[in-house]
C-alpha cells in the first residue's frame, strides 16, 4: 500500500536540504554561505482514520491532515450522542 492520501492523492515529494554556515550580516557577520545541498523527501502527514463513506459504510483510510481539517471526509461516529428521554411534563 503506497503512502499516499486516499482522498486527494498527495504523496511524497523530493526537495533539497540546504546546509548553511556563518553569521548573518544583520547580526554583525560577513553573511551566511551555503556549504552543502543534498536531496531529501518531503512526506505527507497521513493519519489512519475510520471514515463514513457516502454509502453509509465505515472503513479505515489513510488521509492527509489537510483533508481532515477541510472536511473532505467525515469521521465515524463511535456512539450516538446522549439524548434526554422524552417524558410527559
Amino acid at each position: 500500500m503506497a503512502r499516499v492520501c486516499e482522498i486527494c492523492g498527495k504523496g511524497a515529494q523530493m526537495g533539497n536540504r540546504v546546509q548553511t554556515r556563518g553569521k548573518a550580516k544583520y547580526l554583525g557577520g560577513v553573511g551566511t554561505k551555503v556549504t552543502g545541498i543534498t536531496r531529501r523527501k518531503f512526506k505527507p502527514n497521513l493519519q489512519k482514520v475510520h471514515v463514513t463513506t457516502s454509502q453509509g459504510t465505515n472503513k479505515s483510510m489513510r488521509v492527509c491532515t489537510q483533508c481532515l481539517r477541510s472536511g473532505a471526509v467525515t469521521k465515524r461516529v463511535k456512539a450516538r450522542p446522549f439524548q434526554l428521554p422524552q417524558g410527559n411534563d
